[in-house]
């Protein structure tokens, strides 16, 4: 009797429960589907504005994501690691970052060691994680190594407008490898991104082209001003290295304040990254010798300015440096920067002479 019912129900109810196991795991494979490029037939079925999956972005520093933001525009989701005033020589990856690394269908660092630590991280999840170092679209021949042949290259090339414009290129090709149904999207907004930062590089050259020439020196916390002394053409030093790991010397800071006493240097200039004791130890060891010099003002280094703010974005903190240094050394720049849109106007410094 049982065996009956059993039969009769299967026979009745059967093709109904296969269609409801088929949409099942229809709706279940679907929706483990982890990328934003669903049909590599149809790269138009991919378009990101036709509400498909937008591409996860992890980017490390400010100045990274800043080309993320410029290229992808509202077709990337995008996370950036490091913050305004994060030191990205010593920044440790989180446990949290670590997942949204994972996550990511693609990350972004700047490259040539700058991350430190997080470079680490990245090396033990390279099999799990596509990670792109924006740099690498720089010729080897327009970087600068300190340090000789057994040293890494200056990582700090965004300090030059000119070179960071090689940078979109990489995060531009990866873009439409994952959507290649938006490629014309990003393209026009690569192309914007590089005639911005040209315009950049140009008000860079004027600017600091009115520096007198007996005080086209740039004294800072660390060497992050290598690149902008060579395309702006002002000497730069700095109390510490490449690294901020690195320590300052007693016998660098007296170096340097001998530079600056002899020289008749009247601005010095901190970091936002950086702590200014050593900045003050060269103020304090000008005033033990006679001569008075001031903070030029801060400059922003390896982070940007605060978060939605002109100076929170890459052209706008290299406006702030430009024109920040140009007036501190004695240049002639508008306090407000290329464009009058800076939110903290540069004052004109007081020469000592």
């Amino acid at each position: 009797m049982r065996s009956s019912v059993s039969l009769k129900f299967i026979t009745r109810f059967g093709p109904f429960i296969a269609v409801i196991l088929v949409a099942l795991i229809s709706s279940f494979t679907s929706g483990c589907s982890d990328s934003p490029t669903q049909d590599s037939a149809n790269p138009q079925a991919n378009d990101t504005s036709k509400g498909s999956t937008r591409i996860r972005v992890v980017a490390t520093t400010g100045m990274v994501a800043d080309i993320v933001r410029a290229v992808g525009g509202d077709r990337v989701d995008i996370q950036q690691l490091m913050g305004p005033g994060v030191d990205p020589h010593l920044y440790k990856a989180t446990r949290d970052d670590v997942l949204a690394l994972r996550k990511a269908h693609v990350v972004f660092y700047s490259g040539l060691m700058l991350e430190g630590r997080l470079t680490d991280t990245l090396n033990r999840m390279s099999g799990e994680v596509k990670a792109v170092a924006v740099t690498s679209a720089i010729p080897v021949q327009s970087l600068l190594n300190h340090g000789g042949a057994d040293t890494h290259s200056d990582p700090h090339v965004w300090m030059d407008p000119s070179l960071w414009s090689l940078c979109i290129d990489p995060v531009l090709k990866e873009l439409v490898r994952l959507s290649p149904g938006d490629s014309s999207f990003f393209e026009k907004n690569a192309n914007n991104y590089r005639e911005e930062l040209q315009q950049l590089f140009e008000y860079g050259k004027k600017s600091s082209g009115t520096i007198p020439s007996a005080r086209r020196l740039l004294i800072s916390s660390h060497d992050a001003f290598s690149y902008f002394g060579r395309a702006f053409e002002i000497e730069v030093m700095a109390i510490q290295g490449l690294s901020t790991e690195s320590e300052a010397s007693l016998q660098r800071i007296n170096e340097l304040v001998e530079i600056i006493s002899s020289r008749k240097i009247s601005a010095v200039f901190v970091e936002s990254s950086v702590p200014s004791k050593n900045i003050q130890a060269l103020i304090d060891g000008a005033a033990s010798r006679g001569h008075t010099v001031s903070i030029g003002g801060e400059l922003y280094s390896d982070a940007m300015g605060p978060s939605n703010t002109y100076e929170g974005t890459y052209p706008g903190m290299m406006d702030h440096n430009i024109t920040l240094i140009t007036r501190g050394l004695g240049g002639q720049a508008d306090p407000n920067g290329m464009n009058g849109k800076l939110t903290n106007s540069a004052e004109p410094q007081k020469s000592s002479e």
